[in-house]
């Protein structure tokens, strides 16, 4: 529920198209989950791929956790690695 709260202030930082969940995007998106440990991800609608099923896939191969999807909106979290470079500090 707090992780929830604080992205529903978020914008979405990634666009999901057709080509759907490719190698390029699951790098940068395991990238900016180091440095933000919270993203939203928006599903376009010419990806015809269930943003669910996308969500997973991207949980999956980044190590993080689905935190909801809501309609074409995703939101991943994973916390740093180093413990001095967490921003969230979840309650």
């Amino acid at each position: 529920a707090y992780l929830r709260k604080i992205s529903a202030m978020e914008a979405p930082i990634f666009q999901v198209g057709k080509s759907s969940v490719t190698p390029e995007l699951t790098a940068a998106i395991d990238e900016a989950l180091e440095k933000r440990e919270l993203i939203k991800l928006s599903v376009l609608k010419n990806c015809l791929d269930d943003p669910r099923s996308i969500a997973e896939v991207l949980a999956d191969r980044t190590h993080s956790s689905v935190v909801h999807v809501i309609g074409r909106k995703i939101v991943l979290y994973r916390p740093a690695k180093e413990e001095k470079n967490r921003k969230i500090i979840l309650p």
